[in-house]
């Protein structure tokens, strides 16, 4: 015995085609329980520095030295390497963060984690391990926080999306 809803049996598609019709002209949202469509590329915050596609080109500078570098190998192309992941990295971070603080997606934990390594890497070089992962801890605790709040503020509410 199958769980049915009593109200969608007693209409026709024509029906509810006729509603869908009908709520999108008066503006009305979805019904409740269905996720309206993704924002899509057109919605993205836009870049600071216009349609130069800046980002896209560190990520592929970072891409042509990574693969250099493995192919080099050795001490030069280990540096190559890891410049490659930092400027990828970067690259990435630069649009997390566009992102973030347009309200249009959370990226509070990758923020919170970047912040808590720079940190970190601040004390483990000046003090010393054993402290530098309780500033890790802490930094990242109190960032993801804040960024959260940051968020919910930008996006109208919204905790994540």
């Amino acid at each position: 015995m199958a769980l049915e809803d009593p109200g969608a049996a007693s209409t026709t598609r024509e029906q509810r085609d006729e509603a869908r019709r009908r709520r999108a002209r008066e503006g009305a949202a979805a019904p409740p329980g269905r996720r309206g469509p993704r924002a899509g590329t057109a919605d993205r915050p836009p870049a600071p520095w216009g349609s130069f596609p800046l980002s896209e080109l560190c990520v592929l500078l970072a891409m042509v030295i990574g693969i250099l570098g493995l192919i080099i190998w050795g001490e030069r192309g280990q540096v190559m390497v890891l410049a490659a992941m930092a400027l990828g990295s970067l690259a990435g971070l630069e649009l997390s963060i566009r992102e973030h603080f347009a309200g249009y997606r959370s990226h509070s934990a990758l923020l919170a984690g970047a912040v808590a390594i720079a940190a970190s890497t601040v004390v483990l070089i000046t003090v010393g391990p054993a402290v530098g992962l309780a500033v890790a801890a802490a930094v990242f605790g109190a960032g993801f926080y804040g960024f959260r709040q940051v968020f919910k503020s930008r996006s109208g509410g919204l905790g994540f999306r």
